[in-house]
């Protein structure tokens, strides 16, 4: 019988709570447990296990940052909307460490059927990528593009990689306008 008050959406706002303080890798049932006073198994009412308690986690995380980065390029297009949109994702990953850790495990797709979190990310992504007249395959290419500069950028960051005296910010911005230009001049597959 599930505990009184203990619901599965607090559960996993309070996993990445746990996540964003301690790190994604300390992210455990018993941690979750403890914080809620109760066993270990009575989590289980409530998540099938680890894996789906941080596929929930992914989900919710990945949710907060679309929403993030879809108000932040609402209204624009091209460069602009390139540059608010990288904006939002780096302050996301530096704001919530934890949560944006969870946004970067493969989620199995069996596990997320239908996911309104998962289905709004593509259709954010795709949009910007739309406006520079992409089209799939090139879509997907694109996507891993953004989203291995822009993760790779943040990682590094993060973990005090750059070394060199030049600005963080300043390299950032040359990252967007060198990414802008790659989208607008994106090689096109010859045909057949």
């Amino acid at each position: 019988m599930p505990r009184a008050g203990l619901t599965t959406d607090r559960l996993v706002a309070a996993a990445a709570d746990l996540a964003d303080e301690a790190g994604y890798e300390n992210v455990t049932l018993s941690a979750l447990a403890r914080r809620f006073g109760v066993r270990d198994a009575s989590l289980y009412a409530h998540v099938r296990g680890l894996r789906d308690l941080r596929t929930r986690m992914a989900l919710l995380a990945g949710g907060e940052m679309t929403d993030r980065i879809a108000a932040a390029v609402a209204g624009r297009t091209g460069k602009e909307a390139l540059a608010a949109f990288a904006k939002a994702y780096r302050e996301y990953a530096f704001t919530h460490p934890g949560r944006y850790a969870a946004t970067q495990v493969r989620l199995d797709r069996a596990l997320v059927p239908g996911s309104p979190a998962m289905r709004r990310t593509t259709e954010v992504t795709y949009g910007l990528l739309r406006a520079y007249g992409l089209d799939e395959p090139d879509l997907t290419d694109a996507v891993r593009l953004l989203r291995s500069t822009f993760h790779g950028y943040c990682a590094l960051e993060s973990a005090g990689a750059f070394g060199a005296p030049r600005a963080h910010e300043t390299s950032w911005n040359r990252v967007i306008d060198a990414l802008h230009i790659t989208l607008e001049n994106w090689p096109r597959e010859p045909a057949g």
